[in-house]
């Protein structure tokens, strides 16, 4: 509990919810998966726990990727199209998870607690996850993007640029990563300084470059890297992450045209599934991603797909049973819960897919599609109380606190005095009431 409140703490003391553009995830457990595969090495060599530091996919296509707190890196699904090599991607991450080992986040959230009191919003906002272990996904995070606050914040000095730097690269060689996916990141970013700052990819803007730090790169890689094995676990993992997400992100045409790259038949029978599926055809998508079973069959995250691909044709039986194979080869996996439990749902198996979803709730939070699936579970199982907590909860972490408070009211109304979920619905009402003061004073 206690990690929770910590982690929010950091995440949400950033929050200026009204108003605020949240940030927009992707959730995917197949993408998700395979980052935690790419960064878990970097992550342990870092001295950070995988299970605890999440990789989470931001909705945009620009070239960004960043921390607010040490329990999560946000990377820009724009950048994963844009790199060309697992040792990158590699590379951006060990440097974001070498700000969070470094201690960069921790203390500037201390500076920034000094000034802009810590113990508002974002902490109540904390309570209320802490309480729920709930979280906004689908909709956004509650952390605002066009703040002179939060553009503050993130703006990490040179300084600690150059220590992010060192770190990643050491970071990378102790994990069998090549480091100079550090150099290709750069080479990425060169010349972007010159532009106009708001031409500039927010990676730059947050991650100042400099003739200076480019040299002591090159330093680094050649003191730190050497003679690396080509790691074929990396470079499967990154073909399929890439190709999902742009198959995903970019016109069916367009992935269609280039399914021979990447050079896994699995993959290119993944994004022709996902292509074809877009375009509503369904026995060609159903098609494509048998075969890229036949491939892997004991791989969770195709049947998922194939779910995924059946919900979208509103074949729920058939998504349900796709569901529930992936659920068998992956039972802790939070996504892949969820997925299942909308299915049952929409089959009209209230019970069971209740259990599904309270499941998924308890191992990810961060899955707004989840809670609202759960709220519309809890609605139909003539558990009106619960519905109006965990629908005012999602509200409450995208940053729509006016109609958080609104349904914390009616929680409270319907929910046992004093209960657990009773004190979670006045955690809520507390951060509503807080958002409007704040909003007062403005």
């Amino acid at each position: 509990m206690g990690a929770i409140v910590l982690m929010l703490a950091m995440w949400l003391a950033v929050v200026l919810a009204q108003p605020a553009r949240a940030i927009e995830l992707l959730r995917d457990a197949d993408v998700e998966y395979g980052l935690t595969q790419l960064v878990s090495p970097i992550l342990q060599a870092a001295g950070l726990s995988p299970a605890r530091v999440k990789i989470l996919v931001v909705n945009d296509g620009g070239l960004n990727a960043f921390v607010v707190g040490n329990d999560a890196i946000f990377v820009n699904h724009g950048l994963i199209n844009r790199a060309t090599s697992a040792g990158m991607l590699q590379a951006v991450l060990a440097h974001e998870a070498a700000h969070i080992a470094n201690g960069h986040i921790t203390r500037r959230m201390v500076n920034y607690g000094n000034a802009q009191t810590l113990a508002g919003l974002g902490l109540a906002l904390a309570a209320v996850a802490a309480a729920a272990g709930g979280g906004e996904a689908a909709t956004g995070l509650a952390i605002g993007t066009t703040s002179a606050a939060q553009r503050s914040f993130l703006k990490h000095t040179r300084a600690e640029e150059a220590s992010a730097d060192q770190s990643g690269v050491r970071f990378m060689r102790a994990a069998g990563a090549d480091p100079r996916g550090f150099l290709e990141v750069m080479q990425l970013f060169r010349g972007q300084e010159v532009l106009a700052e708001r031409r500039q990819d927010p990676y730059v803007r947050s991650h100042p470059l400099t003739r200076d730090r480019l040299r002591a790169m090159e330093g680094y890689v050649t003191a730190y890297g050497g003679d690396m094995v080509a790691n074929p676990t990396a470079d499967y993992w990154f073909a399929r992450v890439k190709g999902k997400i742009s198959a995903h992100t970019r016109a069916p045409k367009w992935t269609l045209k280039r399914l021979d790259e990447g050079g896994y038949k699995d993959v290119q029978h993944l994004r022709e599934a996902i292509a074809e599926s877009r375009q509503s055809r369904t026995q060609q998508a159903v098609r494509a991603i048998d075969s890229a079973i036949a491939v892997r069959p004991s791989d969770p995250y195709f049947h998922t797909a194939k779910g995924d691909i059946l919900m979208d044709a509103r074949q729920f039986q058939a998504a349900v049973a796709a569901y529930g194979r992936a659920v068998n080869l992956a039972p802790r996996d939070a996504l892949v819960l969820a997925g299942y439990g909308r299915a049952l749902l929409a089959t009209g198996n209230v019970a069971q897919a209740r259990t599904a979803l309270e499941q998924a709730r308890a191992i990810d939070f961060r899955d707004g599609v989840m809670l609202r699936d759960l709220s519309v579970a809890y609605a139909k199982s003539g558990h009106t109380g619960m519905a109006a907590l965990v629908t005012a909860e999602r509200y409450a972490l995208s940053g729509r606190m006016e109609d958080a408070g609104i349904h914390a009211k009616r929680a409270s109304d319907l929910l046992d005095t004093g209960s657990g979920p009773w004190q979670r619905a006045q955690d809520v009402l507390i951060a509503s009431e807080r958002a409007e003061k704040r909003k007062e004073r403005r």
